[in-house]
């Protein structure tokens, strides 16, 4: 028996749960105001009920005394003519219908009582019913409030079902994404290494060496112009020492092989130390650079546009 109790019990809680989740409450207000408005409409109908059985018997008042009057016409007229026998039996007559009018008279009292009571009722439902009426509509506009603001809150936090698939969707495709660059950087890795062979490109690893050590030489070269720009500027009154010993060299010699033209090579040899000293790098290790470049920042700006171009 406890058994049945405690199943009986847990059937019933959980019907509970589903007809609470199911339930709406402006569905639950509409037919208790239509159960309202079936109660108010039983009750005029009773109010109808008790005016017909009232009018009922105000007609029947109304021909038991048309009956009496015309027995009395009836009594007299048996006097006039010496029948006091049938002057007497319309009399009783006419007495028995008084007795029915009385009785009527009483149920009429009764009814128009009732009726009164009926209709007072009836005024007194029908006020409940309006206020109800208006009740219910500020429940139901402030339940559809209540609703719309939750949902709207949902779906700002991102509560709701659809902002909850369309964060994942977008979390997904941001996985994706990042899965397919990481697997692009990879490939392009293995193809630079060597690992992969391009099928796109040209497969001969002489050239593929030849376009390694032609983009180092690029490197070293544009090494060599930045350290050349970051150097000071050199005196033009004073030149290097080794710069000097050469063309001291340079003048014995001329002078012991041709004494007659020494004024003419020490002037031309002006112009060759200076071209030496220029093409001299500023720190050893560094390339030097390749004749008819400049190297100001302008020129080096335009000779790196042209080069990218031309490759």
């Amino acid at each position: 028996m406890g058994v049945m109790k405690r199943l009986s019990g847990i059937v019933q809680a959980k019907a509970n749960k589903v007809m609470d989740r199911v339930e709406d409450p402006r569905e639950t207000l509409d037919l208790s105001y239509e159960k309202q408005l079936e109660q108010l409409q039983q009750v005029r109908r009773g109010v109808a009920d008790v005016a017909t059985a009232r009018k009922r018997i105000e007609l029947q008042a109304q021909q038991l005394q048309q009956t009496a009057a015309k027995l009395q016409d009836q009594a007299r007229q048996a006097l006039s003519q010496n029948r006091e026998d049938l002057a007497r039996e319309a009399l009783s007559r006419r007495a028995g219908i008084s007795t029915q009018l009385d009785g009527l008279k009483t149920q009429h009292d009764q009814l128009v009582e009732q009726e009164s009571r009926l209709v007072a009722t009836t005024q007194t439902l029908q006020a409940r019913v309006e206020s109800f009426r208006t009740q219910k509509e500020t429940l139901k506009a402030s339940y559809t409030a209540a609703q719309a603001q939750t949902r709207i809150g949902e779906a700002v936090s991102g509560i709701s079902e659809s902002m909850t698939d369309t964060g994942l969707a977008m979390q997904r495709a941001q996985d994706k994404i990042s899965q397919m660059q990481a697997r692009a950087g990879a490939m392009d890795e293995l193809l630079a290494s060597g690992t992969l062979t391009d099928l796109t490109g040209s497969s001969d690893p002489l050239q593929a060496e030849l376009d390694k050590a032609s983009g180092q030489g690029q490197v070293e070269l544009e090494l060599a112009q930045m350290k050349s720009q970051l150097a000071p500027p050199a005196s033009t009154g004073a030149l290097p020492a080794g710069a000097a010993t050469g063309a001291s060299g340079a003048s014995g010699a001329s002078a012991g092989s041709a004494p007659a033209t020494e004024d003419a090579d020490d002037a031309d040899m002006v112009p060759a130390e200076a071209e030496a000293v220029d093409a001299l790098p500023s720190s050893p290790g560094a390339t030097p650079a390749p004749p008819g470049t400049d190297s100001s920042p302008g020129a080096s700006l335009f000779s790196l546009e042209t080069e990218g171009t031309q490759q």
